[in-house]
């Protein structure tokens, strides 16, 4: 069986605060809601504000999600117990009958594979073989034998094993038997006191007196005293003769090298190809440890279930976590404008016009009544703080802005002290790659024919602002080149004045903007470093991406 599957509750890539936090508290919803495990994620890296929300509330950074392909732990692993590599080719067989399956792993007692044997195998065991000493070639148990043939110790040790001389009938009377009995052998024989007396004196290793026959106390102590297992079994010599081979171990013809194993995490689009260009049925997943956990086979492949996914704070498939065409998405919440996710059934999809994704699930919070305690109010406020820059941005709503105060009421802060001094976590750039800096905050969109990226940092600081200018503009050509993308913006919002300096890479970047903003080039235009004054100009989700996406297609 497949672990249990737990739900991934996951934003964007390059994630904000929004996406972090909302992705947090709504996994805690849910599995309060549901009583299923719900799991945070996050599809990047965190960045400075985001780590100053998590270090002020004492909560743990969301596990990295770098894709959600579906692995193999994602699909039904048939749990075939493994078995011990001395057990016999009589015993795997019954496993294998009442298992209903083919093939039998041999595992040690610290789980570690050691071989496989297949039904093939034991045929090619049963069928092929015509050496007399091959039960002691492959040092055979004496226990094995009496659990095939359904016999009984007499003389000796079942622990030990029968590891020289060959395998004969005492077919002849006692006379012709020394001419061909030698030491070490395993003489199946009859009732006559003679014949077992004859076998014991020529040195044999063990005898095995067959149709339930008394062993005499005479031949008892002689056998003891000679080092001679005896053994009695119900079965007639010919049963004997045709069964004993069965007790051989199971080690002497399992495969043990270049066997084909797979891990369990391992993505089924890169098994698939080595599993149909191999004639195996059946191939060992390991775990983490290389331990054995099951097996697989090509038919498990085709019920493959994907990943369990709710996505926040975004529903355009090139924002989304790697992999996202595999996964299985229950849930969109989300409060920008409808993107390209496609999803293989119907999902339960809220949407609204509000500034934060983190306000749609406050509401949801207090619609399935679940107290919100002070952690996860805290993370929900700060949310909002961030995305509508504490209520400056055209994309706040007078809901958000009720949600943000009752939710600092419950957090027990204060919101514009706690908002300075967030944001300025946020745009605290000191020891920062330029490459750290773009990546903060980058999304990526498409408008017809035309693809581009922006970027955005927000501070409170219009020095640190005017410094980063002259890192990005050069930065930007790097960028572009690497997304191969037609245009790059980079914004350089001041959150004290509500404005923002655009900064514009890529053939006509500056142009769109001018035409987007109806901007001669008087207003603002900067035609040396590439840099737009756009007044006003906070969000990039209402105000700069419409304008882009209209200009586009005009």
């Amino acid at each position: 069986m497949p672990e249990e599957r737990k739900t991934i509750v996951i934003g964007h890539k390059n994630p904000d605060t929004d996406s972090i936090c909302s992705a947090i508290c709504y996994a805690n919803l849910k599995s309060e809601v549901t009583g299923r495990e719900h799991e945070p994620g996050r599809a990047g890296h965190i960045n400075e504000e985001t780590q100053f929300v998590l270090n002020y509330f004492g909560v743990e950074a969301p596990r990295l999600v770098e894709n959600v392909k579906t692995q193999v732990k994602d699909i039904d692993i048939r749990e075939t117990k493994g078995v011990d590599k001395n057990i016999s080719l009589k015993r795997a067989w019954n496993l294998m009958q009442d298992a209903n399956v083919v093939t039998l792993p041999a595992v040690s007692g610290w789980g570690v594979l050691e071989g496989l044997i297949t039904v093939g195998d034991i045929t090619k065991s049963y069928m092929n073989v015509y050496d007399s000493s091959i039960l002691s070639k492959a040092r055979t148990q004496y226990s094995n034998i009496l659990e095939t043939l359904e016999g009984a110790l007499v003389v000796g040790d079942e622990t030990k094993y029968f590891q020289e001389g060959k395998v004969l009938v005492a077919a002849a009377n006692p006379d012709m038997m020394e001419y061909y009995i030698s030491p070490h052998d395993l003489v199946i024989l009859g009732n006559r006191y003679e014949s077992q007396l004859c076998a014991i004196e020529m040195e044999a290793d063990c005898i095995i007196v067959c149709e339930g026959a008394a062993v005499s106390m005479t031949i008892r102590k002689l056998a003891q005293e000679r080092g001679c297992t005896v053994m009695t079994t119900p079965y007639d010599t010919y049963t004997v003769a045709r069964l004993i081979n069965q007790s051989m171990p199971i080690s002497y013809f399992m495969r043990t090298e270049n066997l084909i194993t797979f891990e369990d995490a391992d993505y089924i689009d890169e098994i698939k190809e080595v599993m149909t260009s191999k004639r195996h049925r059946d191939f060992p997943i390991l775990d983490k440890d290389g331990k054995y956990k099951g097996m697989i086979s090509r038919r498990n492949l085709l019920g493959a279930r994907g990943k369990q996914i709710v996505l926040v704070d975004h529903n355009e498939r090139n924002q989304a976590v790697d992999g996202i065409e595999n996964a299985e998405i229950l849930e969109i919440i989300d409060h920008h404008k409808l993107g390209t996710v496609e999803t293989i059934s119907p999902v339960f999809f809220r949407n609204q016009p509000v500034g934060c994704t983190a306000t749609i699930i406050y509401q949801m919070y207090n619609e399935n009544n679940v107290q919100i305690d002070k952690t996860v109010a805290g993370l929900l406020c700060s949310a909002i703080i961030s995305d509508t820059l504490l209520f400056r941005s055209p994309t706040c709503t007078r809901i958000d802005e009720l949600a943000a105060l009752a939710l600092a009421g419950v957090a027990g802060i204060n919101i514009d002290r706690y908002a300075a001094d967030m944001f300025a976590a946020g745009s605290n750039l000191k020891g920062k790659s330029d490459e750290d800096i773009f990546y903060q905050d980058f999304k990526r969109f498409s408008a017809g024919k035309v693809s581009f990226g922006v970027a955005q940092i927000s501070s409170l600081n219009e020095d640190e602002l005017t410094d980063l200018k002259a890192r990005m503009v050069p930065y930007l050509k790097k960028a572009q080149e690497e997304h191969n993308v037609d245009m790059l913006f980079f914004m350089l919002t001041n959150i004290l004045t509500e404005s923002t300096e655009l900064i514009c890479e890529g053939s006509g970047a500056e142009n769109l903007i001018r035409n987007a903003f109806h901007l001669d080039m008087e207003d603002g235009v900067s035609l040396n470093n590439g840099a737009v004054e756009l007044p006003g100009v906070v969000s990039r989700k209402k105000q700069l991406i419409p304008a882009i996406m209209i200009a586009c297609e005009a």
